[in-house]
């Protein structure tokens, strides 16, 4: 379980980029509702503790309990299910001995390592209709319960990182482009349907979400978060107006955002730190996701590739979906910015991933001695 490692091999690099991304997130936390900065500060100490914890852990080793990892996470889901704590129209936490905590996120971290090990096992026969149809059975599961909560941004997600899993572990490009002949036209139709008045497909505040992206002026009711986000991003220019300040013309202040330390975190970053404070915070995020697709081409093997790939799909895409919400590109979802919003779940599973990275940075792959591949 543990090994002897080389400190050389740790990638302080991507630990300082996370930690520096996690301190911005405390700080417009602060900014934004300061009754919960305290909170978010135990987070980032559960989640240092639990990503140095894991990197010192032989990821082979932990990946052997895959199967007991996605019926744990299988058994959480419908926890939610039926014994879930409902709020704001949703049911996506859970009390357990006391801890409340949102098992969808959990979920990521434990797919990744699932068809890690899932993947690498059958990489052979991993074409083959058989091990596809398992593989999308597997993956269906906790996604129809996550869908059920409903969370149908993070189900979205999810699904992302489960296909950029099966892409880096081989899929057939005969197979990827076959199914993106059928998918597209199946996309546009999909759109077509859900955009008519009486759909039955999207939940009712589902459809309103996405018409108000599409007719903010006709749905100004379900439109005014994003308009809000947008005006209080565009007011920050260059420098920002400064962390906790008192301006009357703050949007913030204004209480003209919801819910500003979770969701729409990037709206206050972008009105308290500027274009400055919000480019720093995407290139950060840019940073860690390129850090962890370079550990997964020194990776030994396939899993800890998947791993790391994983970890970069689930962060990048995150973070896209949050910021084209924040301005505006898209319509509005319920997604933590990593490492940024407000929510301890997100942060201590963000970090027991990254430590899953570090981990297989520590056991690069070995080359011969006529191979001079660095």
């Amino acid at each position: 379980m543990l090994k002897q490692y080389r400190l050389r091999n740790y990638n302080f690099r991507l630990v300082l980029y996370v930690l520096v991304l996690s301190v911005i997130g405390i700080l417009v936390i602060g900014s934004a509702r300061e009754s919960v900065q305290d909170k978010q500060i135990l987070g980032l100490c559960l989640g240092i503790a639990a990503m140095v914890l894991i990197s010192l852990i032989d990821f082979s080793f932990v990946l052997r309990f895959s199967w007991l990892f996605y019926m744990l996470n299988i058994g959480l889901l419908v926890m939610v299910k039926y014994m879930g704590n409902h709020t704001k129209g949703s049911t996506r936490w859970v009390t357990i001995a006391g801890i409340r905590f949102q098992p969808s996120e959990l979920s990521k971290i434990i797919i990744i390592l699932f068809f890690a090990y899932f993947f690498m096992k059958y990489q052979e026969n991993l074409n083959t209709l058989k091990i596809l149809a398992v593989s999308f059975l597997f993956a269906g599961i906790p996604l129809y319960l996550i869908k059920q909560q409903p969370d149908l941004s993070t189900t979205i997600v999810t699904a992302l990182i489960f296909i950029t899993l099966l892409f880096i572990a081989g899929l057939n490009y005969k197979i990827v482009f076959s199914v993106l002949a059928v998918s597209i036209p199946t996309v546009v139709i999909f759109i077509s349907l859900i955009l008519q008045p009486d759909q039955k497909i999207l939940d009712p505040y589902q459809y309103k979400r996405i018409m108000a992206w599409l007719q903010p002026e006709k749905y100004a009711d379900a439109a005014y978060q994003q308009l809000n986000s947008k005006m209080a991003i565009g007011s920050g220019q260059l420098w920002g107006k400064g962390l906790n300040n008192s301006e009357i013309t703050s949007v913030k202040n204004g209480n003209f955002i919801s819910e500003p330390q979770t969701d729409f975190i990037f709206s206050i970053v972008g009105e308290e730190m500027g274009f400055v404070g919000s480019v720093t915070v995407i290139v950060l995020l840019l940073l860690i996701v390129m850090e962890c697709i370079f550990m997964a081409r020194k990776a030994k093997d396939l899993s800890g590739r998947l791993i790391c790939c994983g970890m970069a799909s689930l962060i990048g895409f995150q973070a896209f979906v949050n910021i084209c919400v924040t301005t505006g590109l898209m319509p509005n979802t319920g997604l933590p910015l990593p490492f940024v919003s407000y929510g301890l779940t997100s942060l201590v599973t963000l970090f027991m991933g990254i430590g899953f990275v570090l981990n297989v940075g520590l056991q690069p792959k070995k080359y011969g001695m006529g191979d001079t591949t660095s």
